[in-house]
């Protein structure tokens, strides 16, 4: 069902009048940018009761605040927990501590869990540009293995480099940069070229001293020539030996950064090597060495990977995505496109944006959830048909799909890598 908190309407529904119970933490106030009445503790928990239509703006306030959202739930839920009756409120109030019954009181009802927050743009805290094209770090090649196996299409490559010489480090979602050796037509050193980081922060060895990509040789015809063109980074990359050294740059970006909330939904959409910064995410969700690594991180949510390649033997990655959903089915879903092997409804080939137009009514109704997040990342082709799938399903709810991504995209939920 259409929300209309999520895309910035007004609540005019019963929905919108409804009253929800905000547990926070850590609480500042900031008597310039927050003018206030509501009373503010400097420790423990505070209670704010929050209406529907102003869900949006309240999360925000809190984390500008320098507060952390524990739990959201629904006022008649504490209601029935505290035997009080709920008193419909016009503006955030802070309701005290003892009027509220313990979470672990409340009753269990399966469709009603708490909801958590989306989280807030990536700050300060998230490391960039620690090494400059001017000055970039060496790292050695510790290892370069073929992802594409037999009867599959094209060169890609899993590469590992070793970062224990220096300071480089990253969280899932960002990229580094490569420069590869020699240089191009005029004798210029070549520049950078910026691939997504396919390792957790850990690195594949969990010793926080590596980082891989995933890349594949870029191979094309020239227009005019007719001529088979490979690209200078790829080709130096795949070809790349063990124990050769590479001039790495960044990290960079904060766009595709996987949010903190452990109870997010997270739906990625990826096509070939675009699948590099969902590896990242599955590994830090699933992995046991990761789970164990992060225990503040114990992904409890939905990761639903929907991944479009040619040929079966192109699925990169494929048995450990396998064993992930095998082992954590409620929790992960996998679905393949393989356009040269499988048919869409009209009996052409089987395309990314064919698989979410057949998903469309369910992943609208995920994406109505404040803590889902949508990431897309691979060619750049398929933006325009998993636009013309959404849009269907938002027709249903009489809702303009455009308006609603660009909601989500300044509600930092929506993000988009594409080339």
């Amino acid at each position: 069902m259409y929300n209309p908190s999520v895309s910035g309407g007004n609540a005019s529904t019963v929905a919108g009048s409804r009253l929800f119970l905000y547990e926070v933490q850590g609480l500042r106030q900031n008597a310039e940018t927050d003018q206030m009445n509501n009373p503010i503790r400097k420790s423990g928990s505070v209670f704010i009761t929050v209406p529907y239509a102003r869900m949006n703006q309240e999360m925000q306030r809190i984390t500008r605040m320098g507060g952390k959202i524990v739990s959201i739930r629904p006022i008649e839920e504490v209601g029935a927990a505290s035997n009080a009756e709920p008193t419909p409120i016009a503006a955030p109030v802070v309701v005290p501590a003892e009027a509220v019954a313990p979470a672990e009181t409340a009753p269990t009802q399966t469709n009603s869990k708490p909801m958590t927050q989306a989280a807030p743009k990536p700050g300060a805290s998230v490391p960039v540009n620690l090494y400059k094209p001017n000055s970039p770090y060496v790292g050695k090649v510790l290892s370069n293995e073929p992802l594409v196996q037999e009867g599959g299409s094209g060169i890609v490559q899993h590469i590992k480099f070793d970062l224990s010489g220096g300071n480089l480090h990253y969280v899932e979602g960002q990229s580094i940069g490569i420069i590869p050796d020699g240089t191009d037509d005029k004798g210029k050193p070549h520049k950078l070229r910026l691939y997504s980081i396919a390792s957790t922060r850990h690195g594949d060895d969990m010793d926080d001293k590596t980082v891989s990509l995933c890349v594949r040789q870029l191979e094309y015809k020239h227009p005019e020539s007719g001529e088979t063109v490979y690209g200078t980074c790829s080709t130096f990359l795949c070809g790349i030996e063990p124990g050769a050294d590479v001039k790495i740059t960044g990290p960079v970006g904060k766009e595709m950064l996987l949010p903190d909330d452990p109870d997010a939904t997270v739906i990625m959409l990826a096509t070939g090597t675009g699948i590099a910064p969902f590896r990242a995410y599955l590994w830090r969700m699933f992995k046991e060495a990761e789970r164990k690594a992060n225990p503040d991180y114990q992904f409890k949510g939905l990761a639903w990977l929907i991944f479009g390649v040619p040929y079966t033997p192109n699925i990169l990655y494929k048995e450990e995505l396998e064993q992930m959903e095998k082992e954590y089915a409620e929790n992960f879903k996998l679905t393949y496109a393989i356009s040269r092997e499988q048919q869409n409804a009209e009996g052409g080939r089987m395309y990314i944006q064919h698989r979410v137009a057949e998903h469309a009514d369910e992943l609208w109704d995920l994406m109505q959830k404040p803590n889902t997040h949508t990431y897309m990342c691979g060619l750049k082709g398929m933006e325009d048909g998993i636009d013309e799938g959404m849009t269907v399903a938002a027709k249903k709810n009489n809702v303009d799909w455009i308006e609603f991504r660009k909601q989500m995209k300044k509600e930092h939920r929506w993000h988009v890598e594409t080339y």
